[in-house]
């Protein structure tokens, strides 16, 4: 690889890394946001909440704008977003305040990750699949040392210090990005000349509107209810408009000539769609052991949030180093070992989990850590694998973009299900609750890994 390449990598992926990195560093914070603006667990849950709905919807939007705009374009752009979100979100008058610029931070580093990938694709024409996993170790490694950096600044400065650590990579990635990503190439003549109607179509408005409201709708409902302990009328009928708005989203989707997500792909291939639906599972235990886990720390047996940091790197240093032993064992022996591995090892974690009390000792909260990152590092691979295998050929972008919405949609529920079960706080019975059922989730996956046929890959329709 030429020094160009290089360059152009560390360019991007000075980029790309802000989108997990600022999605991880606030699992330290929740305490701490749930104190400074005196709310319950449940309330609070919307930081993480904004932050992932935000992004599935803007990668996929983004990722077309670049067709009309250019890679480059979209990814200054993207930065530049980022550097307003976080120069903002520090002096939020309110929580409100703070959550519209977490779904600023969110868009902003959704443009990026939209078109990195895409950028390297284009310009790094020799040894490209280095490449691409260089790029996939700057995601990774964001989001593995993420919490450990958010201790930190939590620890000598305040949560602020989260949102201020974004500069210096804003401000490298684009001088970085401004020299060494090469001008886009003029736009699509396709895109020329198309009326609002074909631009809406072309981005899919519709479909991102019933998406949106729809689970917006949802989740204020079940949230509501839970947080105030009683059902009432109002949020009946917030909920039921949210089931309404996904009904019509599901209805629109199946008519549109380029959908949002592509729901007729999901009858047409259920193989991959069950794939999916693992890796919501799988994502759904992941990230309500990443989000809680913190909080259960700090608030249950008062560890310091620098602390409750380096614990954390058990979960990410362990899936960093599992993830490419796992691609050589499953490259021999196929994606169903690492996968049944993995269920049994989240199934010993969650269960685990019930027996941990505040005298349990360090060890214990590494182990279920480490049980759970070396789980994501198979899961990575392995379920990727499935996927490809799964998926007929000319429906691999489609694929590699439905799985994205896959991972948001599994940490959207993970969110959820803690705030279900925690309600007003995070307590050590409710840790437990949530250890049985992950224990019931991770079970199923067991089953489902158990009985898995190896996949011959679908032939192109």
């Amino acid at each position: 690889m030429n020094a160009r390449s290089r360059w152009l990598l560390i360019s991007v992926g000075l980029g790309v890394l802000l989108n997990p990195l600022n999605s991880s560093m606030i699992a330290v914070a929740i305490a701490r946001l749930q104190h400074v603006y005196s709310l319950d667990f449940t309330q609070v849950s919307w930081v993480i909440f904004t932050f992932y709905i935000a992004s599935s919807i803007a990668q996929p939007v983004m990722g077309k704008a670049s067709d009309l705009f250019g890679r480059k374009k979209i990814f200054l752009t993207g930065l530049a977003v980022v550097s307003v979100a976080s120069l903002l979100a520090p002096f939020s008058p309110s929580f409100g305040w703070l959550i519209v610029f977490r779904i600023l931070q969110a868009i902003g580093t959704s443009m990026m990750v939209a078109v990195g990938m895409a950028i390297v694709r284009v310009h790094v024409t020799e040894k490209q699949a280095t490449a691409l996993s260089v790029l996939s170790m700057f995601l990774s490694g964001a989001a593995a040392i993420g919490p450990f950096i958010g201790g930190v600044l939590l620890h000598w400065w305040d949560w602020q210090a989260i949102f201020f650590v974004n500069i210096p990579f804003v401000v490298a990635s684009f001088l970085f990005a401004w020299r060494n990503i090469p001008d886009d190439a003029p736009p699509k003549s396709t895109t020329q000349g198309m009326s609002l109607r074909e631009w809406g179509e072309f981005i899919d408005v519709p479909g991102l509107l019933f998406f949106t409201v729809g689970l917006v709708g949802l989740l204020i409902g079940l949230l509501s209810a839970t947080s105030s302990g009683h059902v009432s009328f109002g949020i009946v009928i917030v909920g039921l408009l949210g089931l309404v708005a996904l009904g019509f989203f599901v209805r629109h989707e199946l008519k549109a000539t380029s959908p949002f997500i592509p729901v007729r792909s999901f009858a047409k291939y259920p193989a991959m769609t069950w794939v999916n639906v693992e890796f919501i599972l799988v994502n759904l235990l992941y990230y309500s052991l990443f989000f809680g886990f913190p909080s259960y720390l700090q608030m249950v047996r008062h560890i310091s949030e620098v602390d409750t940091g380096m614990l954390m790197l058990s979960l990410g240093f362990c899936s960093l180093v599992v993830s490419p032993l796992a691609g050589r064992w499953i490259d021999k022996a196929g994606p169903r070992p690492a996968l049944l591995v993995s269920a049994i090892l989240m199934t010993i974690g969650s269960v685990w989990i019930v027996t941990l009390d505040e005298s349990s000792p360090v060890i214990s909260v590494c182990l279920v850590l480490a049980a759970f990152g070396i789980s994501n590092g198979l899961n990575n691979v392995g379920m990727q694998a499935v996927l490809f295998k799964s998926s007929p050929k000319e429906m691999i972008g489609v694929a590699s973009g439905l799985f994205m919405t896959s991972r948001y949609l599994g940490t959207i529920l993970s969110s959820l299900l803690l705030g279900i079960v925690m309600g007003d706080r995070l307590s050590a019975e409710g840790f437990r609750l949530l250890g049985v059922i992950l224990a019931i989730v991770a079970l199923t996956l067991v089953f489902t890994s158990w009985r898995r046929r190896e996949p011959e890959q679908v032939e192109q329709s």
